[in-house]
């Protein structure tokens, strides 16, 4: 039960300290939607889609006004892509893709994700034609969005996928040029995924997952900052006891929500994902709470230990308010959707290498970062390789959402609008990794994913 007190704090919280429920995601298992006739599988999957989620935007606004308790966005996941078209055509998967931002838009959801493939350690046929599509499912669609897992702990590192992964992203951001390269936003690179993420644009519905399933992403990094202004100067073990407590009560309100929209709709609850995950306002910010810790700026030395334990303490105390924590739960370090990141780069404090070692703490990876247009896609596979390695070796999911705007350089700024906010387009290193790309192949897991 949720006591008088809590609700007291729950309500100063949303309205003092930018608390919210960041999504409440339906996951939709889309396996029965298999055929060899696209015009079927297309269908199948709208009318699906369309069935089980008509309720869900409404129903997310009924328990916001009842409650008093913002919930942001809602969204919706899929079974990866690459398995439900795999019967299909290479040229089905841009009506797949257009059938699912319609359903989208149908049912009134701001995205939908798995438009995704699983090549970790290799490719079927309807994995090469469903990444191969990407560029122009993107550039064609609103609300879709789309990832590709190509490592794992215990699979290695597939390169063959990853030089891949640097052309489609430069397509992307050629088709999409004159909308600040937005294609880009909308896709993300993974090591070791879960099955159940529902924070775009890497959610999508795993094939272990239930057929129907309520996830609630809940995010108040205003919240955590709030907190630590009252223990400002006191030592890390009352620091960290503080993330925690506050960690706890956020993910109760996540709790509230997710076992209330689950009731009303007649669909299991899964997951509460506590991802203290940042927005463009001020005292939205992950960046901020860093400054409350000590640090001049995010960036500054001591900000990979900073994060180290925001990320561990929050999961700490999630897991305390809720035997169901699961997703990417921990922080999210994105640019441009974190003022106070935005405004440590500008100050010359945050750099992208600073960024790579920092996700080694952190719940994702490399996140919304806008870089020049001109990079390379060699080196943007070698930025992807990169962070690739630090999810394989530290048995951790990583990802990269990189963006490299058409017509930017460094010293420009590019905005993307509403969550995804604005960005400075970030230095990347001039020297080349072009003959490391190349060489293809796998990269093979390390000594210790051997644990049977």
């Amino acid at each position: 039960m949720i006591s008088q007190y809590e609700v007291s704090e729950t309500n100063k919280m949303i309205t003092e300290e930018n608390l919210d429920v960041r999504t409440i995601t339906m996951g939709i298992s889309l396996l029965d939607c298999l055929d060899s006739d696209t015009e079927k599988v297309c269908d199948k999957i709208y009318d699906k889609i369309t069935k089980n989620a008509k309720d869900l935007v409404e129903t997310g606004e009924q328990i916001s006004k009842e409650f008093g308790i913002p919930i942001v966005n809602k969204r919706i996941s899929v079974t990866p892509i690459s398995i439900v078209g795999g019967g299909c055509d290479s040229g089905s998967y841009i009506k797949i893709a257009k059938t699912l931002d319609k359903a989208a838009k149908e049912v009134g959801v701001n995205f939908i994700g798995g438009y995704s493939a699983l090549v970790q350690k290799g490719s079927t046929k309807g994995d090469i034609n469903l990444v191969r599509s990407i560029p122009e499912a993107l550039s064609v669609t609103e609300r879709v969005c789309s990832s590709v897992n190509v490592g794992s702990s215990r699979n290695g590192i597939n390169m063959n996928a990853i030089r891949k992964m640097g052309q489609i992203i430069k397509e992307m951001a050629y088709l999409t040029k004159d909308d600040s390269s937005m294609a880009c936003a909308k896709f993300v690179v993974f090591c070791n995924a879960v099955e159940d993420n529902h924070f775009m644009a890497g959610a999508f519905h795993g094939v272990g997952e239930r057929e129907l399933v309520i996830n609630v992403g809940i995010s108040g990094p205003g919240v955590v900052k709030r907190a630590l202004e009252s223990v400002r100067g006191a030592d890390f073990e009352t620091m960290c006891e503080t993330v925690k407590k506050t960690a706890f009560k956020i993910t109760r309100v996540g709790q509230l929500v997710a076992r209330e929209a689950s009731k009303r709709l007649g669909v299991p609850f899964g997951i509460i994902d506590l991802s203290l995950a940042p927005t463009p306002a001020v005292g939205d910010s992950i960046a901020e709470i860093f400054q409350e810790m000590g640090l001049e700026h995010a960036g500054a030395p001591g900000t990979t230990a900073a994060l180290a334990i925001l990320n561990d303490n929050v999961k700490k105390g999630g897991v305390m308010a809720s035997s169901y924590v699961g997703g990417l739960s921990g922080a999210f370090i994105p640019v441009s959707e974190d003022h106070g990141m935005i405004d440590a780069v500008n100050a010359g404090a945050l750099s992208l290498e600073k960024l790579e070692a920092m996700t080694c703490v952190c719940s994702v990876g490399l996140d919304m970062i806008a870089i020049p247009g001109d990079t390379s896609e060699e080196t943007i596979s070698g930025i992807i390789a990169d962070e690739m390695a630090i999810g394989m070796i530290n048995n951790k999911t990583t990802a990269v959402r990189v963006i490299p705007v058409i017509g930017k350089n460094v010293g420009d700024t590019v905005e993307f609008g509403g969550l995804l906010g604005y960005a400075p387009i970030m230095p990347v290193s001039k020297f080349k990794c072009d003959a490391f790309i190349k060489r293809g192949g796998r990269i093979p897991a390390p000594i210790h994913s051997f644990k049977n």
